[in-house]
C-alpha cells in the first residue's frame, strides 16, 4: 500500500500519536504463533494443530484500536527444508521478518533453545529492521526450578529489545505483550479499515479450515502431504452457501487413508470442517469434498504455484 492509499483511511480523530505496522509472528514449529495471533484477535484467522509446519504461507490478523493498528503476520515455523514446500515456507518467514517494524520471536520456554532456534536468531540478526521482542511461550509447562537456566538460554541467543514469559493458551501477560509490541510500533496512519481482521479471502479460510481437520482426524504422513483448494463458492439467493473444495495429497495411498473405509474418513473431516465454516460466516454450508492425487506436489515447484504456495511480494 503506498502513502497515498494509506491517507485516504486516516481519520481525522486519530490521535497524534496513532502507532501502526507490521509485527512478524516467528519461530519454529509448533511455538504457539497461530494461538497467540487467534488470542489476540479474539477470533480463528489462522488455522491451529498439534502437528509442527501447520502454517505454509504469512497470514495477516489486524489489530485496530483507537491508539493503534497492529498488523501481525504469522509465519510458517522456520525448520531445515528437506522438499521445495520447504523451502518456500522458510523464504517466507525470512521475508516476512525482513519486511516488518517489529518482530516476535516466539520460543517455547518448556525446552531448550533448538537448532531450529538459532537457526531463526541469525536469520533474524542478518534481516530485521526494527525492534526484536522475545517472546518465551508455554510458561505454564515450565517447572519453577528451571526458569532461569532456560530464560538465560533464550536471551543469549541475540540481542533482544525486551523480553517476557507468557501463555498463549492460558492469556499469561498477553496484554502486558500487546502493550510493548504498540509501544515499538512507529507513528503511523491505519492501513485498513477498521473492521477488517484479515486480508485472506473466504476462499482462502474455508480451505484452511478444511486443512485444520484434516491434520486432525489422520497421522503420520499424511498431514504434511496435504494441500486444499476451494473450487467453488456460491451464495445462493436460498439455501446453504455451496462449497467444492479439493483434498491433494502425494500418493494414490494416502488418498484411501484420508477417504477411510466406506468413506468415513473423509465424512469425519467434512462435518467437522463444515461446523468451523459456518462459525466463520455465519450461515449454513453444503460442502462437498474430493480427494484427488498430485504425485510429490511438495517437491514440484509449478505444482506449489498451482496450490498457491508462490512468495508474497515485498511491501
Amino acid at each position: 500500500m503506498n502513502e497515498k492509499d494509506a491517507e485516504l483511511l486516516v481519520r481525522e480523530d486519530l490521535p497524534a500519536d496513532h502507532r501502526s505496522g507490521f509485527v512478524a509472528l516467528a519461530g519454529k514449529p509448533n511455538v504457539g504463533k497461530s494461538t497467540l495471533m487467534n488470542a489476540f484477535l479474539g477470533q480463528k484467522v489462522a488455522i491451529v494443530s498439534s502437528k509442527p509446519q501447520t502454517t505454509r504461507t504469512r497470514i495477516l490478523g489486524i489489530l485496530t484500536r483507537p491508539d493503534a493498528q497492529v498488523i501481525f503476520v504469522d509465519t510458517p515455523g522456520v525448520h531445515d527444508p528437506r522438499h521445495k514446500l520447504g523451502e518456500f515456507m522458510v523464504q517466507t518467514a525470512a521475508q516476512v521478518i525482513a519486511d516488518s517494524d517489529v518482530v516476535l520471536f516466539l520460543a517455547d520456554v518448556s525446552e531448550l533453545p533448538s537448532q531450529e532456534d538459532h537457526q531463526l536468531a541469525e536469520l533474524i540478526a542478518q534481516s530485521a529492521r526494527g525492534q526484536v521482542i522475545l517472546g518465551l511461550n508455554k510458561m505454564d509447562l515450565l517447572s519453577p526450578d528451571r526458569v532461569k537456566e532456560h530464560v538465560e538460554a533464550y536471551l543469549a541467543l541475540a540481542q533482544f529489545q525486551d523480553w517476557l514469559l507468557l501463555s498463549a493458551t492460558r492469556g499469561d501477560n498477553l496484554d502486558l505483550l500487546l502493550e510493548r509490541i504498540i509501544g515499538a510500533l512507529p507513528i503511523g496512519p491505519r492501513y485498513y479499515p477498521e473492521e477488517q481482521v484479515t486480508d485472506q479471502h473466504l476462499r482462502t479460510l474455508a480451505a484452511e479450515l478444511i486443512r485444520e481437520q484434516v491434520l486432525h482426524f489422520t497421522h503420520q504422513e499424511v498431514p504434511h502431504s496435504v494441500a486444499v483448494q476451494v473450487q467453488r463458492f456460491e451464495e445462493r439467493e436460498e439455501g446453504p452457501i455451496y462449497i467444492e473444495a479439493h483434498i491433494f495429497v502425494e500418493r494414490e495411498s494416502q488418498k484411501g487413508i484420508v477417504i477411510g473405509g466406506g468413506g468415513r474418513m473423509l465424512k469425519q473431516i467434512g462435518q467437522a470442517a463444515r461446523r468451523e465454516i459456518e462459525r466463520l460466516l455465519g450461515q449454513q454450508v453444503y460442502l462437498d469434498l474430493w480427494v484427488k492425487t498430485r504425485y510429490k506436489w511438495r517437491r514440484n515447484e509449478r505444482e506449489l504455484r498451482r496450490l498457491g504456495y508462490a512468495l508474497p511480494r515485498r511491501r
